[in-house]
């Protein structure tokens, strides 16, 4: 007596193989836009790199603890979504994100960011809420185009002086943190 095969739907998937076709899928199609969001993801396939015409790439609510260096080569990326992950960290090639104008990395476990976020000279909005940073690099202060900085819920004890140069920053909320005074920089973004 042959089994019955079981109904596609049944089917278990591997998220790393289901992620990787779906890479495959928009390089193949040349997208602008990824979303793998959702997918229960631990690891993302280094062959994330090979999208360098994606725009916007969506990985919400997946169990990623590390980024592969191949973000990096995402050149013309303007839009990343990393909310609700497990990230510890963020590789060195993020700052090679040259376009980026959005990034949201709330709901993660990040205890510090990279120096090469400085070189996100585009980016205009960048949300850490909820993690567990508990200082932010004197490179923050080169985000020259920086208009929405959200900190909410982390542990930062300091903010660092070169702050005050985010002559385009607008919104900034620092609620639930361990500030015990704000750098005498921030005077400088009063307008």
């Amino acid at each position: 007596m042959s089994k019955q095969p079981r109904h596609p739907k049944e089917q278990a998937t591997d998220p790393t193989s289901l992620a990787e076709a779906l890479i495959q899928k928009a390089c193949k199609n040349r997208a602008t836009f990824l979303n793998l969001s959702g997918l229960g993801l631990t690891d993302l396939p280094e062959s994330i790199g090979q999208l360098s015409q994606l725009k916007e790439l969506r990985l919400n609510i997946n169990r990623l603890t590390s980024l592969p260096e191949s973000i990096g080569q995402l050149s013309q990326l303007k839009e990343l979504y990393l909310n609700a992950n497990q990230l510890t960290s963020l590789p060195e090639t993020i700052g090679q994100l040259s376009q980026l104008r959005t990034l949201y990395l709330d709901a993660n476990q990040l205890t510090s960011l990279p120096e090469s976020i400085g070189q996100l000279s585009q980016l205009e909005e960048l949300s850490l809420n909820i993690n567990r940073l508990t200082l932010l690099p004197e490179t923050i202060g080169q985000l020259s185009q920086l208009q929405e900085l959200y900190l909410n819920a982390n542990q930062l004890t300091s903010l660092p002086e070169s702050i005050g140069q985010l002559s385009q920053l607008h919104t900034l909320y620092l609620e639930a943190n361990r500030l015990t005074s704000l750098p005498e920089s921030l005077r400088s973004l009063c307008r």
